[in-house]
């Protein structure tokens, strides 16, 4: 019998020790281009307001999507990755890693949306990305 209660007990710490052991992942701000896992944010961010942000970005270990709307500086490819560039170096520039080249047009708002894979030297980096033309508003 006192095996048994013992069982139990070590069962029910080591059961507590997991559930404790894990911790949730953080809730982003309200109102963040950040979310955790693969959805997409309600808000992106833009090349104004990405800077402030940044510092804000979620402490986790796992999958942080981002999302950014802008117009395109550049896209250049490399014969097997497209690199699409949004917002000015002298602030936060955003480099965008996909598959597909997108089109710079002066003016034309694209929303780039995907894996946030930090920040250096002046950049954020989304990898995997991808680029959607945004509509208007």
């Amino acid at each position: 019998m006192k095996q048994a209660i013992s069982a139990i007990i070590a069962a029910t710490i080591m059961g507590a020790t997991t559930a404790f052991g894990q911790a949730a992942p953080p809730a982003p701000s309200p109102g963040s281009p950040f979310v955790i896992g693969e959805a997409f944010p309600d808000t992106p961010a833009s090349c104004d307001s990405l800077p402030g942000w940044l510092y804000k970005a979620p402490e986790y270990d796992g999958r942080i999507s981002m999302a950014v709307r802008g117009e395109l500086t550049a896209s250049e490819s490399d014969g097997v990755l497209a690199y699409l560039f949004m917002c000015p170096a002298e602030k936060v520039q955003v480099v965008c890693i996909t598959y597909e080249e997108h089109e710079v047009i002066a003016g034309k708002q694209v929303l780039l949306a995907g894996g946030f894979a930090g920040v250096g030297d002046g950049q954020v980096v989304l990898d995997p990305c991808l680029a959607y033309d945004a509509p208007p508003g």
